[in-house]
């Protein structure tokens, strides 16, 4: 599947990705009336509106991007029918030719990590028959575990082809907690990378491992390091835009053939309507809102690689 998203980002020249992380207030009254009137206000009616408010801006932008990223809490805080809606936004992705890394951090061991694994990016056995439950490409893992959390995810990666985006140095304030402890006279996040390369070189594609990194845009420095670490691995990078990332700020998340890296942008496309830049488009045609901001982030990214 690696194979597949460096394709894409050739093809459309767009190294980034819609974060789908849809929250009621982010869509128009008018999609959310629409969907009440049918299912009343109810989860059921949350989740029509999410789907709804997804299939527009995808339709508005699929032709621009190689990928999008749904971040599951948006839709598992409406339950069931929540999960529903991630669902058909993940199949209807793919029906576009979209890579879906499913934003689902997830991080346990043995059984768990394995099932965790088969559910989103695996087969699950049911009698005689097996099943993709989520079918997403790529999912992300939290690695506090170690090893017995990763293994299970990598050996479900190896057998269907998909692939992972370990956390290694996270864009929130606080990650430096932890993320930034000295250990043995180098930070924490550096020793994570180092293993992400590690577990990279058991499962790689044409020209980059399936197993890429998390690493906030929020942190240029110490992305700059971490591309030195982990060479073959696809750096997935949140924290643009609305966390204050700029183009200018990640050239060298990037190896210099251009690739390497994919740039995460969540409200600040599927909520463009709401901002000053934007707003004449008015909520009713929020889709073309979130067309306009793609190709301003294209634009923003593909600059400042040119001029690097």
């Amino acid at each position: 599947m690696i194979n597949k998203l460096v394709s894409n980002i050739r093809r459309t020249k767009a190294p980034i990705v819609v974060g789908l992380d849809p929250m009621l207030s982010y869509i128009p009254e008018h999609v959310q009336k629409k969907a009440f009137a049918e299912f009343g206000e109810t989860l059921e009616g949350a989740a029509e509106a999410v789907w709804q408010f997804n299939k527009e801006i995808v339709d508005k932008t699929y032709d621009l991007i190689p990928a999008v990223k749904p971040q599951i809490a948006m839709y598992e805080q409406f339950g069931i029918p929540g999960l529903e809606a991630f669902k058909k936004t993940v199949d209807y992705c793919k029906s576009k030719g979209l890579v879906v890394i499913g934003d689902i951090k997830r991080g346990d061991i043995g059984s768990t990590s394995a099932a965790y694994a088969v559910g989103h990016i695996g087969r699950v056995q049911v009698g005689s028959k097996s099943y993709v439950p989520f079918d997403e490409d790529f999912v992300t893992v939290n690695p506090y575990l170690g090893s017995d959390g990763i293994n299970p995810f990598i050996d479900v990666c190896r057998q269907e082809n998909k692939g992972l985006f370990i956390l290694v140095k996270t864009s929130n304030p606080s990650s430096g907690e932890f993320q930034d402890r000295m250990v043995d006279g180098r930070p924490l996040y550096e020793i994570v990378g180092e293993k992400v390369a590690e577990w990279g070189e058991s499962h790689m594609g044409d020209e980059y491992s399936y197993v890429g990194a998390v690493v906030g845009a929020t942190y240029p420095e110490m992305g700059k390091v971490l591309r030195k670490v982990m060479p073959k691995s696809f750096i997935l990078v949140p924290g643009y835009g609305a966390q204050g990332g700029k183009g200018a700020d990640l050239v060298h998340y990037f190896n210099e053939d251009g690739l390497g890296a994919i740039v995460n942008s969540s409200r600040g496309i599927i909520a463009a309507y709401k901002q000053e830049a934007y707003a004449g488009f008015g909520a009713e045609n929020y889709g073309d809102a979130s067309r306009a901001a793609v190709e301003a982030m294209v634009l923003d990214i593909n600059s400042a690689l040119e001029n690097r």
